[in-house]
């Protein structure tokens, strides 16, 4: 068997140590957010990303291995396993091509082969083997055959033996590992997909339209296309094959199976390969290289969903302020909530500003009364229908008031689903539905985060075909992300919910509820210790999540910090070594980081003393970037509003491989294609945007039929523009990673030849 760590530390460029480190704490149930910001000496200093690819590889591999033992075990059984097979399904390292080894060898169901077999043709299909050599005798076929008729076993004629040996024949060649990965390899390096829309749709009826007569190289095609392909063909709008030179397969199964130079055999055994081909390998291997490029596609597609919702969920918050938040609608009114500074529901009201003017006299009478009662900071419009109706309305509001709050239009995407959901319900369980969507909409202002983890991330909308990938990996990555997420800018344990504490490291649901109804019964934690307290929160789970908590204005100024309690009694002995009151943090953090190595044991290294510096600096810092917001363009209400060359002022809400989509404040977002990103040539549009970005943008193009906006952050000289209005000083930070570049092509090359193949591919043993 292959050695997993020694195998790890050669794939992912690690240390033996890192890898042997990593495991051991893995295995005793810590979480990666705790490895990679508290266990740095251990493992070297790897961050997040490195533990998650060790964690999935090893998984992987482990994986594998249990398979290798059940099919040795099950082909030992049989009687069939020599040492080179065993060698062989020892040393594999890929699934595929595991199962491959074992195909000839798995119980199956009759087959040609095997009828063939009952028959008592498998002798004469051994027969016919022999004479496959060069050096073979000339035999005749059909009076080899002849000896293998019997009433009885049902095989009647000649042509019925030499059709049931070249079953038999046909069914070995298709178990044959090597031809097998062969086969896969040249399919996916020369194969094309090509897809034709049914005939039952005319043009221009199907949202599928650019595939209507699509081709596009499989080495080339790009991950939403390919998914696109996949949901047509589940909708029963399109279909898609795999193109492929079948003239240069059979030349290589012939040239790696053909070995007699007696014509007889020779032409025997050309059939049998057709067959064995066009029956037994061609459907499987088009439907494994399917499957690979599916799972290719759905990797980079849940990569591109997790960077998209990482920024979304890093985005700046407004601030824990007096908050109105407001969900607009025409007919039905807009729905008005207050919120405090710590996000609590205060009150309630219904306006209709867009239903006659004495209704909107009295609306903005409620707004400005409601505005100075609550001494409000911050307004949250939501960005559905009558946002920006309601927008102008309540902007014409604050031209009467002397001190005015900022006002944010919001991106409610998902804020219904929340609304309706058993978390709302049991949040708010005697509210309205639309009254909890007004108070999520304000809550996500203040701290998107807090407010968003409560969502089912597939309902944000930040997404890129998000139903149509595997959905068992899409879960596990997306949580995975929003676990990152959390623990990164830590929690205050205070007024978090129990939807927040839940993606706390080590932190389960039972705990998380625990916690809050703790909180609910003693009041607000004074200490991290007290933790302790709370029902089946012990002292492994506190370990892995008392330095993600913080406590604002509690006892111990550490714990508004990320610096852990175990390193609280070597922090304390420090700050009285450097003669300095523990509560003054900043000065303890210049004096340490002066003499560094001073304080460095077995017990804390370089790597934990220079994060508790950074914490001690800034105690309580959010890591967040700074607050911005977009302005819409005054009089830009609707679709119809646009025209070609109108600069405007939007905010990204979804970056794709191919572009970013914008909300203009028109109800329909604009999309800024890849090309449209800069005057230098990008393939990754995460190099110039990310989710919650305010970009200055120009309209390029408007259908207002298809709704369908085009737009450019090109400028007239030449160079990108970005605009934004920032309302704090906070530092940005960059967390998101860089995807992938991805191309597509719409031309069919010509395959490769066999000699061609040969060269680049060589034998597969």
């Amino acid at each position: 068997m292959i050695n997993i760590p020694q195998l790890l530390a050669e794939e992912l460029s690690l240390r033996s140590f890192q890898i042997s480190n990593a495991l051991e704490l893995f295995a005793e149930g810590a979480t990666v957010p705790f490895i990679a910001r508290y266990r740095k000496e251990r493992t070297g200093e790897m961050d997040e990303v490195q533990l998650r690819d060790l964690f999935d590889r090893f998984t992987y591999l482990t994986e594998l291995e249990e398979r290798k033992k059940t099919i040795l075990d099950s082909i030992e059984s049989q009687g069939k396993l020599t040492e080179v097979l065993k060698l062989k399904i020892e040393n594999c390292l890929q699934k595929n091509e595991l199962e491959d080894l074992y195909l000839p060898y798995r119980p199956k169901r009759r087959t040609k082969a095997t009828i063939a077999k009952e028959k008592g043709l498998g002798e004469l299909a051994a027969f016919i083997a022999t004479l496959n050599q060069p050096n073979a005798q000339a035999t005749s076929l059909e009076d080899e055959a002849q000896k293998y008729l019997s009433e009885e076993k049902g095989v009647k004629t000649v042509e019925e033996a030499l059709q049931g040996a070249s079953d038999i024949l046909a069914e070995e060649v298709a178990e044959r590992a090597e031809l097998r990965a062969y086969l896969r390899e040249f399919f996916l390096e020369s194969g094309v997909f090509v897809s034709r829309i049914k005939a039952d749709h005319p043009e221009g009826s199907t949202k599928f339209e650019m595939y209507r007569s699509y081709q596009a190289k499989i080495t080339k095609i790009a991950p939403h296309n390919l998914l696109a392909l996949y949901r047509g063909e589940a909708e029963g709008i399109l279909s898609f094959d795999l193109s492929f030179d079948e003239d240069a397969v059979l030349q290589y199964l012939e040239s790696e199976t053909i070995r007699a130079k007696a014509k007889p055999v020779r032409e025997f055994y050309r059939s049998m390969i057709k067959d064995s081909f066009n029956r037994l390998m061609k459907t499987s291997i088009i439907s494994e290289v399917r499957s690979l490029k599916k799972q290719e596609a759905d990797i980079e597609s849940i990569k591109t969903f997790e960077t998209n919702l990482r920024e979304l969920l890093l985005s700046a918050p407004a601030g824990m302020k007096p908050t109105l938040a407001v969900d607009p609608g025409f007919r039905t009114g807009c729905k008005v909530s207050v919120l405090d500074q710590t996000g609590q529901f205060l009150k309630y009201e219904a306006i209709f500003p867009h239903t006659g003017a004495e209704k909107r006299k009295q609306a903005a009478m409620t707004l400005k009364q409601l505005i100075e009662k609550y001494e409000i900071e911050l307004i949250a419009i939501g960005n559905g229908t009558a946002s920006r109706e309601t927008d102008e309305f309540v902007a014409e509001v604050l031209t009467t008031l002397e001190r005015k709050p900022i006002k944010v239009i919001v991106n409610e995407s998902g804020a219904s689903i929340y609304s309706a959901s058993n978390v709302a319900i049991a949040e708010f369980p005697d509210l309205d539905i639309t009254i909890r969507g007004a108070i999520s909409i304000g809550r996500r202002l203040q701290d998107p985060l807090a407010e968003l983890v409560k969502i089912d991330p597939k309902s944000i909308g930040v997404g890129q075909y998000q139903h149509d990938v595997d959905q068992k990996l899409l879960k596990k990555k997306l949580d995975e992300t929003v676990e990152s997420c959390v623990n990164y800018v830590g929690v205050d344990l205070n007024t978090a919910s129990k939807e927040l504490l839940m993606f706390v490291s080590g932190v389960s649901s039972t705990v998380a509820n625990n916690i809050v109804t703790y909180r609910n019964e003693n009041g607000a934690f004074k200490d991290r210790k007290s933790l302790l307290k709370v029902p089946k929160l012990g002292a492994k789970t506190f370990e892995q999540a008392a330095g993600f908590l913080r406590i604002r204005d509690g006892k111990n100024p550490l714990d508004n910090t990320a610096v852990h309690p175990e390193s609280y009694t070597i922090l304390e002995a420090i700050a009285k070594d450097l003669n300095v009151p523990l509560a003054q943090t900043a000065q303890i953090a210049e004096q340490l980081k002066s003499n560094l190595k001073k304080y460095v044991t077995d017990a804390i290294g370089e790597p934990t003393l220079r994060d508790i510096i950074g914490e001690l600096e800034k105690p309580g810092r959010d890591p967040r970037a700074e607050f911005k917001y977009a302005t819409f363009k005054a009089g830009i209400k609707e679709i119809s509003d646009l025209r070609v060359g109108m600069e405007l002022e939007g905010i990204v809400t979804n970056v794709a491989n191919f572009g970013a989509f914008v909300d203009i404040g028109v109800h329909q977002d604009g999309l800024i294609h890849v090309s449209q990103m800069s005057d230098r040539f990008i393939s990754d549009p995460n190099q110039i945007v990310k989710v919650g970005q305010v970009v200055k943008v120009r309209v390029l193009e408007v259908n207002e039929a298809l709704k369908r906006i085009s737009l450019t952050m090109k400028s007239a000289g030449g160079q990108s523009e970005q605009k934004s209005s920032p309302i704090s000083s906070q530092p940005a930070k960059k967390v998101a990673q860089k995807q992938p570049e991805q191309k597509t092509q719409k031309s069919q090359q010509n395959p490769a030849s066999l000699d061609d193949l040969k060269s680049k591919f060589g034998k597969k043993a």
